[in-house]
């Protein structure tokens, strides 16, 4: 990162390479999910959805108010794909049974589609040659909390779009950190071993170590390495209760996401920085 831009100023979603300093000094406070780093959520956990070919198609922050998910698509130098896909994904939503609606927000248009027993929450903003999208599900009690905490979370995201000649709305990679690749291939492997399919076939391939990883007295209670070490993993064949992120436009599972148990705050966290704006 070469630019002068820094995480904490809540002026997100950034693209990396307008951030200062080392991608190494978020290790704490952000997933490093290769095309995303994603912040952890204070009282959050971590869970990662599995295609069956044992790669990662989505990580969610299930947070106590409602589920967080954020992919990066290819887009066009010209921008104004969101502008788009929410016209597009208002119908797709409309069509599977969902009551939509279109609020603006800071970005500008959000999509909301409600289900029975919740609803989901659409964020795009445009980048350059990037979109990222957030998705929040939850129940319609916690809505407005849901929603600030889903602006805080997406205004300290980063993209790494890379160089890679992906075509316009084309998900970017989901490449796992070592610790949530580590915790992944062990559940797998439970898995397999309970079917009595012996051990798989083809290691999960995860993205190469950071160059200083942080020594154990400096991994923070509750941040994103402790968060990564204690991940869910669901598989293709579970229910899920978020819209799959194979496409810009998807499908919406009418379920609400369960809230997560309370954990310790990490530092840095987007809920801690949500709540130190409202104390000012």
């Amino acid at each position: 990162m070469s630019g002068t831009k820094r995480i904490g100023e809540a002026g997100g979603p950034y693209d990396i390479d307008d951030l200062a300093g080392s991608p190494d000094e978020l290790t704490n406070s952000h997933l490093d999910l290769g095309s995303v780093l994603m912040p952890v959520v204070e009282g959050g956990q971590v869970t990662v959805e599995m295609s069956g070919d044992n790669q990662p198609e989505a990580v969610y922050l299930v947070t106590p108010v409602g589920r967080i998910g954020i992919h990066a698509f290819a887009a066009p130098r010209s921008g104004g794909l969101w502008r788009e896909v929410v016209r597009e994904l208002a119908e797709s939503l409309r069509a599977e049974g969902a009551s939509t609606s279109i609020e603006d927000g800071h970005w500008g248009r959000e999509v909301i589609a409600r289900v029975p027993g919740g609803h989901h929450r659409f964020i795009g903003v445009d980048g350059s040659r990037w979109m990222v999208r957030l998705v929040a599900s939850g129940p319609d009690e916690g809505d407005e909390q849901l929603a600030q905490l889903a602006r805080a979370v997406l205004a300290e995201t980063i993209v790494r779009r890379g160089n890679q000649p992906f075509p316009p709305r084309d998900v970017l990679p989901i490449v796992l950190p070592p610790v949530l690749a580590e915790q992944v291939a062990a559940a797998q492997q439970q898995m397999a071993d309970e079917q009595g399919d012996g051990p798989r076939s083809e290691p999960l391939s995860a993205a190469p170590a950071p160059t200083s990883s942080p020594a154990e007295g400096e991994v923070v209670p509750g941040g994103a390495v402790a968060q990564s070490a204690k991940a869910t993993v669901f598989t293709e064949d579970a229910p899920v209760a978020a819209p799959q992120a194979e496409a810009v436009v998807e499908e919406v599972e009418p379920q609400a996401p369960e809230a997560a148990d309370p954990q310790p705050g990490s530092r840095g966290s987007a809920l801690s920085r949500l709540r130190g704006r409202r104390r000012r």
